[in-house]
Formats: C-alpha cells, sequence, structure tokens
C-alpha cells in the first residue's frame, strides 16, 4: 500500500505534498472568475485563516489574468482549476500557477497532453489530476456499469498513463464521490496501485454539518490508514469553513499540532453545573489563541480530573462551584460563576 510516508513527494509552490510531509489543507475561491479584487479578498482571507493551498477556476482566458493577480497577492501555492481547454493550462502555466488541476483525456489529442506536460515539467509545476463519479470515461461506464470504485480507479490510472507517456511524474490525483463509502473504497484501491500522492475529498458533500460529518467520516478514515496527502473539506458554505474544518479534522487525528485541544465530556445526571454553556463560551474565548495545550472541560469532580489526567489544564464541576486543576492535580475550589475567567486566568499563564 502506499501511504504518504511511501508516495512520491510533489511541490506545489514550495508547500511539499506526499513523500511523508505534513497533511495539508486545501480549498477552492467561490468568486466569480473575473472578479479579481474579489477573489484576492478571499484568497487573503483564506491564508490568513491557515488554508496551505488555494485552488481557482480558469474557465476562459480573461481568468488567467485573475490567477496572476491572485498569485501577486498571497504567498500561499494557487492551483490552476481547467477543464478540456489545454490552451488555458498553457496560459496558467505563463501566468505563474504552482499547479495545474486538468484531466489529460479531456483536453484532447497527444499533442496537446505534451505541450501541458511539458510545459509543467519545464517550470516544475505538478498536475493534479481529478476523478469524480460523474467524469469517468463512457467506455469505463460500460465495462463496470456505474461509477464504481473500481472504475474510478481505473479512469484515474488511465489519465496518469498519458502524462507518464510523456515522461511526466509530478502527479497528484484525486478520486471523489460524493457517496462516502465509494470515496473511501476508491482512495484504498488507489493507494494499493498508485505510488502518487492522494488528494482527499468527498465532492458535494452537502452544507457545513452534513458537509463535516461525511468528510470526517471519509477523510478521517482514509488519513487514520496513512492514506492521503491533502485533504479539501468540500462544503456548500464560505470556504473559510472548509478550511477551519480542515484544520480541526486533522488536529482531532493528531496530524496537526498548534491551537488548543479540547476535551469536553457530554454530562449526565450528576452534573451540577452550566456544563454545555461553559464549555462553548471557553472554546469561543480561547479559538484565537495559538499555545499547543490541552483544555479539559468536566462535569464531575469525582471523575473530571482522573478522566482528563493527560489535559495541561482544566476544570471539573461540582454543587454549584467547580474544581481547576493541572495535569490531573486538584489546584483549587472555585464558585461557578468564575470558573470561567479563573480558568482563562490561567492558561494566559501558560
Amino acid at each position: 500500500m502506499y501511504t504518504n510516508d511511501k508516495t512520491k513527494k510533489v511541490f506545489a509552490g514550495g508547500v511539499p505534498i506526499g513523500g511523508g510531509s505534513p497533511v495539508t489543507v486545501q480549498s477552492m475561491l467561490n468568486v466569480p472568475a473575473h472578479d479579481t479584487e474579489g477573489n484576492i479578498s478571499q484568497a487573503r482571507a483564506l491564508e490568513a485563516a491557515g488554508c496551505d493551498i488555494v485552488r481557482i477556476s480558469v474557465p476562459d482566458t480573461e481568468a488567467v489574468k485573475t490567477l496572476a493577480a491572485v498569485k501577486e497577492s498571497v504567498s500561499v501555492p494557487v492551483v490552476a482549476d481547467i477543464h478540456f481547454d489545454y490552451r488555458l493550462a498553457l496560459e496558467s502555466v505563463a501566468a505563474g500557477a504552482d499547479k495545474i488541476r486538468i484531466n489529460p483525456g479531456n483536453i484532447g489529442s497527444d499533442d496537446k497532453i505534451k505541450a501541458v506536460a511539458d510545459a509543467c515539467r519545464s517550470t516544475g509545476i505538478p498536475i493534479r489530476i481529478g476523478v469524480n463519479s460523474g467524469s469517468v470515461e463512457k467506455s469505463i461506464l460500460a465495462k463496470y456499469g456505474s461509477p464504481t470504485p473500481e472504475a474510478m480507479v481505473e479512469s484515474g490510472l488511465f489519465h496518469i498513463s498519458l502524462l507518464e507517456k510523456f515522461d511526466f511524474d509530478d502527479i497528484v490525483l484525486s478520486l471523489k464521490s460524493s457517496d462516502v463509502t465509494a470515496t473511501y473504497k476508491a482512495y484504498v484501491l488507489a493507494s494499493e496501485q498508485c505510488r502518487y500522492p492522494l488528494h482527499l475529498g468527498v465532492t458535494e458533500a452537502g452544507t457545513a454539518e452534513t458537509g463535516a460529518l461525511k468528510s470526517a467520516a471519509g477523510i478521517g478514515g482514509l488519513l487514520l490508514r496513512g492514506i492521503g496527502a491533502t485533504i479539501r473539506i468540500s462544503l456548500t458554505d464560505d470556504p473559510l469553513k472548509e478550511v477551519e474544518t480542515g484544520k480541526k479534522l486533522l488536529k482531532a487525528l493528531g496530524l496537526r499540532r498548534g491551537g488548543i485541544k479540547f476535551i469536553s465530556c457530554p454530562t449526565c445526571g450528576r452534573t451540577k453545573i452550566n456544563l454545555i454553556g461553559i464549555a462553548n463560551e471557553t472554546e469561543k474565548r480561547l479559538s484565537g489563541l495559538d499555545k499547543d495545550i490541552t483544555v479539559a472541560i468536566m462535569g464531575c469532580a469525582v471523575n473530571g480530573p482522573g478522566e482528563a489526567r493527560e489535559a495541561d489544564i482544566g476544570i471539573a464541576g461540582g454543587d454549584g462551584c467547580g474544581v481547576l486543576f493541572k495535569n490531573g492535580e486538584i489546584i483549587r475550589k472555585i464558585p461557578e460563576e468564575r470558573l470561567l475567567d479563573e480558568l482563562i486566568k490561567e492558561i494566559e499563564k501558560i
């Protein structure tokens, strides 16, 4: 199996993908392609939010100008997303794109594929092949009867072969379906047959809550097996939500450090303080604090410090009061109305 550490390493700008590199978070601009200032503003916002790689649609030559302007305005790599027209790929390379997303089999004859491969090779730009369940070739669909995981993988390998034919192998592959199980199986199969880094995603996953759950199930399961080098959480929402969700997913899996990690219990009949409100307010007030610590919000002073002993600091509820603890040891008792403020003060000292 080609896990992240065993895949070929490629570079989008200065960001490594695959070959044991840290898993990166991507998102895609959703401002109209000809709105240059709007795209620049959104790209900057994504960069500030911690997005590692930004993708932009390039539907026509006018959009290449937007790509170039975005590239000049941010320091994160910018990917040109292109369908069918190989000339837009060549223009995007010339405009400074750090990576191209295009399916070689969709752009025409061998000379067109070779032109794109040669242009990307000469500038050190990788190509992502993006297979979706809705884009599988008719001949492959006829063979499998539907866009099965096996059909998606065969389509991906077909596109890869078209680039390898012209000695191009700085390739990233994605195999996305809106069906979580199909997506998962496709990536597992690909990891057994493909040495290239895999871009993970559940396409058309849905709105923020539904999409996050589907992505966590599919992408999270793959990452736990060591499969996947870069991810996009596809949401019908602001791209900032995609970045936020992606970063939270990587932190939950232990694949990204930095920022506070929260532990909080689900409450039960022993809980005698407003733990849900305290937990939500704690997470809100500490959201921008960049400390690599674990904070626990527990409902019961009997079990709390013990169950969260791996936390750096936390609170556990009592009857109208609570205790503050560090590394599993109780420090002092605090009235409920001051619990949160006292916790914040102690965290700021760390």
